[in-house]
């Protein structure tokens, strides 16, 4: 019966530290896991607040340009000082039609502020304004 007391017991000092620090790198592990994923979301958010506001800014744009042609002036320089003022680059700039029936095509590009380098530096929004086809009734 002694040696059944000790049976199954018995171990050498190596085996006694063998997980010793297992529990760090799975802590490790997970932290860099989470700021992976936080990165992620903080990128995406960036370009899908980029692209809202390219929208906004490009629709602003259009319907600026399309009211300085409506009296008589530069729309494409208007668009590119709202453009700018609104933190956007005006890319293209079209006026179509006479000063009665006309359409204003502008492209915008809105800068992403936190990205990648494998991904574009800004977020294109193209929209259109004017009259065309619109009668005045007196």
């Amino acid at each position: 019966m002694r040696a059944l007391r000790g049976w199954g017991t018995c171990r050498t000092g190596r085996d006694r530290h063998d997980q010793h620090g297992s529990g760090t790198v799975l802590v490790a592990g997970s932290v860099v896991m989470l700021m992976a994923v936080a990165a992620a979301i903080l990128v995406i958010g960036s370009y899908l607040v980029a692209a809202d506001h390219a929208r906004g800014a490009a629709d602003l744009v259009a319907i600026s340009a399309a009211a300085k042609v409506a009296q008589l002036g530069d729309g494409c320089r208007t668009a590119a000082d709202v453009a700018h003022r609104n933190g956007a680059s005006l890319v293209r700039c079209t006026v179509r039609g006479d000063s009665l029936d006309f359409v204003v095509s502008v492209t915008v590009l809105q800068p992403v502020r936190v990205r990648l380098p494998l991904l574009p530096d800004g977020v294109p929004a193209t929209s259109h304004a004017g009259r065309l086809g619109v009668s005045n009734r007196g």
